[in-house]
This record gives C-alpha cells, sequence and structure tokens, in this order.
C-alpha cells in the first residue's frame, strides 16, 4: 500500500473544549466536519500520519522534519495544559526522506531542530484523530519559503518514500485559511480574505491539486491564508492518485478560515488511465510555454542580463558588453536594477543607486552576477533553475530631494530613505506595495532605521522598466 487518503483541517486551539470553554459550539459545523474527517482516518487504518503545520520549524530555503524517536506537547499556552501529547515518530520514513532528499539534491532533512515540542498546528488534529485511532506512527513536517511548485516536489518526494516503503499512509495538510475575513476579527478584514476562502475551497472541493500552483503570492499574503502550503505538499503526495473529494464545511465565525476536506485514494496511480492528474508535470509544461513566449518578447536589456547570468552560472564567465546593444547602452551610464523571480518568487535582486561603471551595459552585466549569486537573501541560482528565471532591468533616473511623502507616488516614483551612514532604497510598482507609507516603511526597514524614525532625508527617482 501507499498513501491511502487525506485531510485538509485547520487548527485553532479554540475548537477544543478545554481551551474554548464553550466557544467551540459556534463553530459546530467545523466541529462536526472534525469528527467526520477523524473519523475517515481511522476507518483507513494508517500505519503511518504524515502531518505538514505551520506551526512546526519554518526556514526560508529548507524543509524540516522533525527527527527522533518521537515528541510531546501540549496546550499549556492556550490555558488548558491537561491536554497533553506523547507521539511516537516513525524514524524509518523520516531518515528514509532525509536520504531521499540528499540523492535528489532537494532541500529537505533533519537539520535544525530548534525546539522539539509539539506544536498547536500538529496537536489540534490529533487531538481529534486521537479520539478514534492511535494506532500509528507520526511524520511531522514543517513549511518553507520556497515556491508554491517546490512544496508539491516536497509531496511528491514524499509519495516516492511512501511507495518505497510500502506503507498504509494517511496525509494531514493542517492550515488555517485567511485571517482576515471580519473587520471585528482579530485581525481585520481585507477583500482578499473572503476571496482567498471562497477560491482555496472551491480548489480543494474539486480536488483540483494544479489550480493551487497558480494563487498569486501577494494575494495570498495580503488574505494572511496560513495552509497554502501545507496543501500544496498534501497534493504533490496525492499527485497521479485518482481521488475522491469530499467538502464536509467551511466557516468563518471567528474571523479566520476553517475548511474541512477529505481525499479518499481510489487508484495510487491514475495516469495510465489518461485521467491527467499528473498535475505537476501538466503546470510546469504550460509554464514553459509562458515563459517561452514572454523571454522571445524580451528586449536588449533584459537579455543581455539573461545571457550574463547564464553565462556566469553555466560556465563562470562574465562577458564583455556586446558590440550589437543599443547605443544608449553604450554611451549613457544610470543606476541599474537587476530583479530575477522564480516561480512566482522573488529569487534575487541587486542594484546600484547611480551608476558605477561606465555604461548601462557593464552595469547590467555586473549587477546581473551579482542578482544571481551574491544577493545574501538566497543562495546562489543554479543551473537547473536557468529555464524557470523571469528577469526585469530597472534603469534609475537621478535621485532628486523632496520635502514631504506628498510627493511621492507609489506607481511612479522609488523612493531612498538616508540617515547618517544608513540608507534604503524601494523600487516603484512593486506588487504588494499600494501605499506611500507601505513605501517608505519598507525603505526605512531595508536601511536597517525604524519605521517611526525620524529626521531621516528622503529622496524620489523614476524608473524605465524592462521585462
Amino acid at each position: 500500500m501507499s498513501i491511502v487518503g487525506a485531510i485538509m483541517v485547520p487548527h485553532p486551539p479554540i475548537i477544543l473544549p478545554e481551551v474554548g470553554g464553550g466557544e467551540e459550539k459556534k463553530i459546530a459545523a467545523t466541529v462536526n466536519a472534525y469528527d467526520e474527517a477523524a473519523r475517515f482516518v481511522a476507518s483507513l487504518k494508517p500505519e503511518t500520519v504524515i502531518l505538514t503545520s505551520p506551526h512546526s520549524v519554518m526556514y526560508s530555503d529548507y524543509f524540516h522534519v522533525s527527527p527522533g524517536k518521537g515528541a510531546k506537547g501540549d496546550m499549556g499556552g492556550f490555558r488548558a495544559p491537561q491536554v497533553k501529547f506523547d507521539v511516537t515518530y516513525d524514524s524509518e520514513f523520516t531518515d528514509r526522506l532525509a536520504r531521499k532528499a540528499v540523492h535528489d539534491d532537494f532541500p529537505a532533512g533533519v537539520l535544525g531542530e530548534k525546539d522539539a515540542h509539539l506544536d498547536h498546528g500538529t496537536m489540534v488534529p490529533l487531538y481529534f484523530i486521537n479520539k478514534y485511532y492511535t494506532d500509528y506512527k507520526l511524520v511531522r513536517i514543517g513549511l518553507s519559503g520556497l515556491t508554491l511548485p517546490d512544496h508539491y516536489r516536497f509531496g511528491k518526494l514524499i509519495q516516492h518514500v511512501c511507495n518505497e516503503l510500502d506503507r498504509r499512509v494517511v496525509f494531514v495538510g493542517s492550515g488555517d485559511l485567511s485571517h482576515k475575513l471580519l473587520a471585528e476579527g482579530p485581525y481585520g478584514y481585507v477583500p482578499e480574505g473572503p476571496q482567498y476562502d471562497e477560491k482555496i475551497m472551491d480548489v480543494m472541493g474539486r480536488a483540483a491539486f494544479d489550480e493551487l500552483l497558480d494563487f498569486d503570492n501577494n494575494f495570498c499574503e495580503r488574505a494572511a491564508e496560513c495552509g497554502h502550503r501545507s496543501f500544496c505538499i498534501m497534493a504533490g503526495a496525492l499527485d497521479g492518485c485518482g481521488v475522491t473529494a469530499d467538502k464536509l464545511s467551511h466557516e468563518g465565525t471567528f474571523g479566520v478560515g476553517y475548511g474541512i476536506c477529505t481525499y479518499k485514494v481510489e487508484s495510487p496511480d491514475d495516469k495510465s488511465a489518461g485521467s491527467g492528474r499528473d498535475f505537476l508535470s501538466i503546470w510546469e509544461e504550460q509554464r514553459k510555454k509562458v515563459l517561452d513566449e514572454k523571454r522571445a518578447k524580451e528586449d536588449p536589456y533584459v537579455k543581455l542580463a539573461r545571457r550574463t547570468i547564464e553565462e556566469y552560472i553555466n560556465e563562470g564567465k562574465k562577458i564583455d558588453v556586446p558590440d550589437d546593444i543599443p547605443d544608449e547602452m553604450k554611451n549613457s551610464k544610470a543606476g541599474v536594477f537587476v530583479s530575477i523571480h522564480k516561480e512566482g518568487m522573488l529569487r534575487g535582486c541587486i542594484g546600484t543607486i547611480s551608476s558605477v561603471y561606465e555604461n548601462i551595459g557593464r552595469e547590467i552585466i555586473e549587477n546581473a552576477i551579482s542578482a544571481s549569486t551574491r544577493d545574501p537573501r538566497f543562495d546562489p541560482i543554479r543551473p537547473h533553475e536557468l529555464g524557470a528565471l523571469e528577469i526585469n532591468v530597472d534603469v534609475l533616473s537621478d535621485a532628486e530631494d523632496i520635502d514631504s511623502k506628498d510627493e511621492l507616488d507609489v506607481k511612479r516614483y522609488g523612493v531612498i530613505v538616508t540617515k547618517g551612514y544608513k540608507r534604503g532604497l524601494l523600487l516603484p510598482n512593486l506588487d504588494g506595495v499600494d501605499t506611500i507609507d507601505e513605501q517608505v516603511s519598507i525603505a526605512l526597514r531595508k536601511a536597517g532605521l525604524s519605521e517611526h524614525e525620524k529626521g531621516y532625508r528622503l529622496q524620489r527617482f523614476e524608473v524605465v522598466r524592462h521585462e
């Protein structure tokens, strides 16, 4: 056997009577659906439960799998220390998964355990499952800051290990939905909140897992969702499987979305049946077509940045400024930023506020190399990533002093804040930056200054963006 089923569940501590003290009755539909999902798990009699939690150990560029023989936890942080958990880990599965990740050069493993105690994203689902079934071992997995397709790829890697070990496995994707459904809720309201919940429940209710990968990251962030990456790993673990989906409930009573679905695996590998459930391959093929079309339309600025990156990553060579670039790239000087995205997420961005080199062409070459290999936020780009990269080149005008934020426009002007030796810059027209206050606040943080800092110098500049 392999993965025999999965459930998508939330993890609000208030749903436990010992924590809610009666408040859980306000989400009775969620409670009832949770019990139904837990009975579904029990009916499958899994040997191993794999659970992904947004509140386990999380790194920006690595998936953490909890090591050791087991772990304990309690709900003491939610005023219910009497609710205790003591789980046994499937250490054989964990070890095999870590070895597979090393073999595939995939950023996952058992390194970096900061706190071995169980998190509430793990304990709440186990509370319900344990009411009906306890004869299992657990594999606990955290999320990462990597792309949504990377989370799906990790799920496929997990599926491979399930098949190798021939375990009866149930996958639990733990995660709340939007945290911004109600103005009176603890996190407030944004329109993207209910939009996200409606969309994710539709996608998960149809088991249309390829559509999970098309959610815009800025949309997800504005909605303040919690579980999307957890659901992506679960979807990857079910890749190619014929499943029957059952959407049990959705509530947002407290301003946070709680959604519950179950997935029964009817056929472990449905690819041969032509059902089209090899979702990652389908998504990658569609994505490649989009990128190929976009690449064919790149202007000389982006073409130079791309050629620079590809030759430097593949061969370790820095190219010379070509003779066949437009005259303005050879005869003009300006500050330049090179931004690199992969699968909807930033992969590197380095630039110069004003010109450093003899012309724009050289400025692009130097900053393209830095953006792809020296951005301290990211590992250097590797050869296998080159085909998935989207590249922008921004050419900056000279900065001009301004007296107040009233002279800014987030779509038209970038901003520079300076105080002493500290300086922060933010480009204009960035996704997710919608107000002047947000723009200046981010620039201040980039400068290492407080958002409430006084007495800083304010400048603005315009850019010509090349895509």
